[in-house]
Formats: C-alpha cells, sequence, structure tokens
C-alpha cells in the first residue's frame, strides 16, 4: 500500500484536535492507585484532579479519590508550599494512608516547584506527626503522556522503596497499564507457576472491587510496601511492554526493570505485551527460563484452543483491514496480533512520540509491517481524516474513537483506556491466551455482525 501524505506533511503545522493521549498526572494516578494505602495528591490546580477523578470512574465504575494542593492565583505567583503542606496534613488527617504519592502538573512545573525539597523540608513535621511514606514524581503534561506518567511512576516508586536486601525467592513483575482483568490474569498464572510475585502495580482489587458491606476511603488490596522493600533481591524482574523506559537526567533512558538490574543485578526479561500467539509464548518462555518448570498445562490447553478458534474464525476476518490505536505498547501488541489472524493493519496511531514505533512494528509485524501508516503525535481528527481515505473494515481502541466508526459505519472494537460508553471496561481481558482468545472473537463476531446488518437478503446461518 503507498504511504498516504499526513497532514504534518502538507502543511509545517498543524493544531492538535481531540488528541489520541490523556494527561501524565492521570497515568500517574493509576499507577498511585496500585500501591497497599496508598492516596495520590495532585500538586497543581483543583481542574487537575477532578479531571481526573472523572476519566477513572467513568472506566472502572468504582469511587476515586484524588487529592489536591488546589493552586489559586495567589499560590500560582508565590509558589504551592504551604498549598502542599496543608494538603499532606489533611490528605494524612482523614484518610491515614500508608503512603502518599505526590503527583506534578504543568502549573507546578512551569513555575519551577521544588517538591523534592519541599518534602525534605517537611522531614522533621513528618517524623515528629508519625506521617507514612511521602515521595513525589514529576509528570508534566507538557513534556510527556499518561503513559509517561504512568512508567515515571512506577519507576520513582521502586527507587522510593527498594533497596538491596538478601535474596528473596521472588519474581518482580510490572505489567503496564492493563485492565484489573489482565493483572488478575497474570497473578494466576504466577501462582500456576508456584512463583512469589511483586507486581508493580497492582490495581486489581482497588479499581474493580466487590460490593462492600461498608465504605472504605481507600480501597482495599495493591502491592505491598514490605514487598516493594525487597525487590533488590527478587530472582528476576518480568516487563510487559516496549515502551516502559523513562527519561532520565543526562537524556538516558531506564524502566522500573533496568534500574533494578542496573543497581541490585536483578535480571530483567522483557517481552511485547502478550497478546496473541507469539508474545504469549515469549512471555511463557521468560517463566519457565526464570523457574525452570514448564509451560502448565491449563495453558497448553488455552493455547490449543486458540489455534483452534483461529482456523475457526479464519474465512470471517481474513484480509480485513484495521485501524489501531492507543498507547504506543497496545498499539504494537495489538498490531502484531492482527498481522499473525491475517488482519491488514493500515493505520498504526498513538498520541505518543517516542520515534521507534514504525521501527518496532515492522519487528513484530513480519507480514504487513512495512505498509502500516504510523501516526505518531496524532490526534482523532487526524485519525478520522486518513481513515475515510482509506476505508477500513474495523477500528479496535479505546471509546474516544466512536464517533470515527460512526461516520464510517463500520464496527469499533472497545480495548484498553477509557472505555466510557460501555460496561465492563475494567474487566476487558487482553493478555495471554485468554485474553487473546476474547479478542479474536470478539472481532470476528464484529464482523459477522456488520455483514448481517448489511446483508439485503438476510444472514442468519454461518
Amino acid at each position: 500500500m503507498d504511504k498516504i501524505p499526513t497532514l504534518k506533511d502538507i502543511r509545517p503545522f498543524v493544531s492538535t484536535r481531540n488528541a489520541c493521549k490523556l494527561c501524565a498526572p492521570l497515568g500517574a494516578s493509576v499507577a498511585l492507585k496500585g500501591i497497599e494505602g496508598c492516596v495520590p495528591v495532585i500538586h497543581g490546580s483543583q481542574g487537575c484532579a477532578t479531571y481526573i477523578r472523572r476519566y477513572m470512574i467513568s472506566h472502572y465504575k468504582e469511587p476515586v479519590d484524588i487529592a489536591s494542593s488546589n493552586f489559586s492565583e495567589e499560590s500560582t505567583i508565590f509558589g504551592g508550599e504551604e498549598n502542599l503542606k496543608i494538603a499532606l496534613e489533611n490528605v494524612i488527617g482523614q484518610y491515614k494512608p500508608k503512603a502518599v504519592g505526590i503527583a506534578t502538573t504543568c502549573l507546578s512545573e512551569t513555575i519551577g516547584e521544588d517538591v523534592e525539597m519541599q518534602l525534605m523540608q517537611l522531614r522533621d513535621l513528618a517524623k515528629a506527626k508519625g506521617w507514612p511514606e511521602l515521595f513525589t514524581v514529576s509528570t508534566p503534561s507538557y513534556q510527556g503522556t499518561h503513559m509517561d506518567g504512568f512508567n515515571a511512576t512506577v519507576l520513582g516508586v521502586v527507587k522510593h522503596f527498594s533497596s538491596k536486601t538478601e535474596p528473596v525467592e521472588r519474581v518482580n513483575l510490572f505489567p503496564g497499564f492493563v485492565s484489573p482483568a489482565d493483572i488478575r490474569q497474570l497473578k494466576e498464572i504466577m501462582v500456576d507457576y508456584g512463583i512469589q510475585a511483586t507486581v508493580v502495580p497492582d490495581y486489581s482489587d482497588a479499581l474493580d472491587n466487590p460490593v462492600w458491606d461498608q465504605y472504605y476511603r481507600i480501597p482495599k488490596g495493591g502491592t505491598r510496601l514490605v514487598d516493594l522493600k525487597t525487590m533488590g533481591g527478587a530472582l528476576a524482574s518480568v516487563e510487559l511492554g516496549a515502551f516502559t523506559a523513562v527519561r532520565q537526567g543526562g537524556g538516558e533512558e531506564s524502566s522500573s526493570a533496568d534500574w533494578l538490574e542496573d543497581k541490585f543485578e536483578v535480571k530483567k526479561y522483557q517481552s511485547v505485551l502478550p497478546i496473541g500467539i507469539s508474545h504469549t509464548d515469549d512471555f511463557f518462555d521468560s517463566l519457565t527460563k526464570i523457574t525452570g518448570k514448564e509451560i502448565p498445562d491449563k495453558y497448553l490447553m488455552q493455547r490449543g484452543r486458540l489455534l483452534d478458534s483461529y482456523a475457526d474464525g479464519h474465512k470471517y476476518i481474513f484480509g480485513k483491514k484495521a485501524v489501531v490505536y492507543g498507547e504506543e505498547d497496545l498499539v504494537l501488541a495489538l498490531c502484531s496480533f492482527l498481522d499473525e489472524i491475517g488482519v491488514e493493519v493500515v493505520i498504526a496511531a498513538s498520541g505518543a512520540d517516542s520515534g521507534r514505533l514504525m521501527e518496532q512494528l515492522k519487528i513484530h509485524c513480519p507480514v504487513h509491517g512495512e505498509n502500516i501508516n504510523v501516526l505518531s503525535d496524532s490526534d482523532f481528527e487526524q485519525i478520522g481524516e486518513m481513515s475515510k481515505l482509506i476505508n477500513p473494515d474495523f477500528l479496535i481502541g479505546n471509546s474516544k474513537g466512536n464517533y470515527i466508526a460512526t461516520n464510517l459505519n463500520i464496527p469499533l472494537v472497545r480495548v484498553g483506556f477509557p472505555i466510557h460508553d460501555r460496561i465492563g471496561g475494567q474487566r476487558v481481558n487482553h493478555l495471554g491466551y485468554l485474553g487473546t482468545q476474547e479478542l479474536f472473537d470478539r472481532i470476528a463476531n464484529a464482523m459477522i455482525e456488520y455483514k448481517q446488518n448489511n446483508s439485503p437478503i438476510g444472514y442468519k446461518y454461518m
């Protein structure tokens, strides 16, 4: 397929219209919700915290408390140190957290707030009052997406809590920004391998609760602080995703698993998010290398059923054209999976701009990778305009692309974050043989349903 020129090829500057990304403090807040007893504090305006709560509550369908230092015009001019102190006193007094994670915003970063120094100045007060663990992470949205905020926060948590310890029979697992259902499935896999895992972050309960008989200000669950402190002595780290590195001072990039390997010699195993046969095989191969155990029969059966379904549904999806959008890690894994089942990805779009998405797609999509139109630092208007030129058969991504699918009269297979217009976004399985099975069935059924709805003669038997 010939490459279609992008708007940025045509004119040197294009304003962003409905960006294909979310803000960095939002990603930080999701990660912080996966730490035991942790309350996120957004160091900036009240509007930032409100926006984050709105997005998270709409997707996870759970109560989500995000505190704010509540910048005013005065604090914007003279600094927000006093606001932060008051916010911490209020949060700690009312919530009794085990930890407080402070995420900066565009506003606090622009005026030059040094939160690390402010926390050091509060150290004596914190000690006298018996305050919990306090740590901060730099997450201005003007230099990143929600994934940058998420990854920076995970790295910040690892740096703050972990230390060199005696060897422990545990494995560090970094799942990435996936659904609570995905995290539960990964934890089940680790148990079936006989692995004690420190999953960072683990919001599988905190952001997908059962019905409560009483209200908990801080939901139960999360990565235990005691386990975070032993990460430096773990057997290995398993990191899912190809875009997990965070830019550090001096321009170097390091992920959480990189840092643990460099600092404490904890061996790192990394793979693309395990969607599809190939990358799920890679994930299980890593666990086999770490433990010396073969893949449990339970998962061999899941793999076999998945292969069988590929054969059953091949005629409904082979040769279809798809537009994929979202976070770079999710886009890469989905494109690789679609390439595996015979779907031609015509557009792969992300609001991020790592500069590596195209090269990764060429590596992991051997059939159609060379012909994918890659849109980095993109917005939904650009995705919609290019989709109209290409006439894809379906879209796969979050709810924000629904209007594009509606305008083109094609199906949208909802995955990732946010899913605002359907129930169950927090329970979508993406990973492993099981998650891939569910995605494959949904895609095949979306194609069948579209044909049924648009058939002039009826379509009721396969």
